[in-house]
């Protein structure tokens, strides 16, 4: 019986592809293709204007050719080399490189509005290079941003109009290098609900410090461009703000930041005791009336001298009257106007932006990023939304003030 020999089946050859080669390759395929479009645009363009084809004898031909120049263009797909043809007398006006000219001019504003969305520089970079096939540089970046702060300086010091019954103002620190030291600058901030209800950003300025020479320099920022109608100013008891209100608004009421009231009152007192006092701070803020957390507000001072926290019972007795300026003001409002929220919120969209900075090299490139993001939270929701029913405030009637 003749033996069955089974053959050993050959080891087939895998082929490998290298992807690499292949993107470059169809990269390489892609920018040929529109440098070889473009240039044939260019071409076309510049018979139409000679009124014949190249080396094209005719009666109606209006100039001849003098050669061309070369320049890069940059392009989705990449670069580009065009060869740019020259005329003898007649100017060539491409609408072809008007047209780049102004897709260049779209890709720099996109390349700002980036940059003062709160889109870190590297990220820019990455972004430019995966849409735009080359990559931005920071410096770049910082070139384009300079182009827009004529306008935020437009926009930081354009006229007031109309009435704000409520303002808030508060102010953050941020870092500079000066002298290869990082020192803090303050940006003062003011925000207004205005007689239709809505939210404004009123101003924001730089300020060598939180003090009443600053405070004094915003608030004459403020009454200069037209601040008028306020009602109630709600802020923190800031160094020289307070004594500051009075020469420029006297007939507005100051409500100091119940948050930042606790706060203070609870630097004096053990943690262990922490939650117990703010139970009892909060119950004068959830009474009926202004009378009624006065009468509360005695009795809470009482308890915290009998639970010998006298330290914690001067402070509240000393500034408990300065939050309750609110209560005064129709009841539908309380809930926005007791505190400096409203405003902190906008501090942190400012703050979350120049976290990725950093360390600013002046006073001037922080003020002019922290008001660009402001300018762009005010058009927003934010500032396109009703925030308040002034009706409520236009029917009520506010106590005299005591002279």
């Amino acid at each position: 019986m003749d033996q069955i020999t089974v053959e050993e089946p050959k080891e087939r050859k895998i082929i490998s592809i290298d992807e690499g080669q292949v993107r470059d390759h169809l990269d390489k395929l892609v920018i040929t293709s529109v440098e070889e479009t473009l240039n044939g645009l260019l071409d076309a363009e510049a018979d139409r204007l000679c009124g014949a084809s190249r080396y094209e004898h005719s009666p109606d031909r209006a100039d001849t050719r003098a050669g061309h120049y070369e320049r890069k263009l940059h392009t989705k797909a990449g670069e580009v080399k065009l060869r740019v043809p020259k005329l003898r007398t007649v100017p060539f006006e491409t609408q072809i490189i008007e047209r780049y000219r102004r897709r260049q001019s779209s890709v720099e504003e996109a390349l700002i509005e980036m940059y003062l969305a709160g889109v870190s520089v590297r990220r820019v970079e990455d972004i430019t290079e995966a849409l735009w096939g080359t990559r931005v540089s920071a410096s770049t970046v910082s070139d384009l941003n300079k182009k827009i702060y004529e306008h935020i300086e437009l926009w930081r010091n354009r006229p007031l109009e109309g009435k704000h019954p409520y303002v808030y103002l508060d102010g953050l620190w941020l870092k500079r290098s000066w002298g290869g030291q990082v020192r803090n600058i303050s940006i003062l901030v003011a925000i207004g609900v205005n007689q239709e209800g809505y939210r404004e950003v009123l101003a924001v300025c730089e300020g060598a410090k939180e003090d009443k020479a600053s405070w004094t320099a915003f608030l004459r920022h403020l009454k200069n461009r037209g601040l008028k109608g306020a009602k109630l100013i709600i802020s923190d008891k800031c160094l020289g703000l307070v004594e500051s209100l009075g020469d420029f608004y006297p007939q507005a009421q100051w409500q100091r930041c119940v948050v930042h009231f606790y706060r203070n009152v609870w630097t004096v007192v053990p943690n262990t005791k922490v939650k117990v006092v703010a139970a009892m701070l909060k119950a004068v803020h959830a009474q009926e009336d202004h009378e009624a957390a006065l009468e509360k507000a005695a009795a809470v001072a009482e308890k915290l001298r009998s639970m010998k926290l006298a330290k914690a019972a001067e402070k509240f007795t000393a500034g408990i009257e300065e939050t309750l300026a609110y209560m005064k003001f129709p009841r539908e409002h309380w809930r926005c106007i007791r505190t400096n929220n409203p405003l902190e919120r906008v501090l942190r969209e400012i703050r979350r932006r120049t976290r990725v900075v950093g360390a600013f090299p002046d006073g001037h490139s922080a003020l002019m990023l922290a008001a660009a993001r402001l300018r762009h939270v005010a058009g927003t929701k934010w500032g396109q939304r009703r925030y308040l029913d002034m009706t409520h405030l236009n029917k009520h009637q506010l106590p005299a003030q005591a002279s």
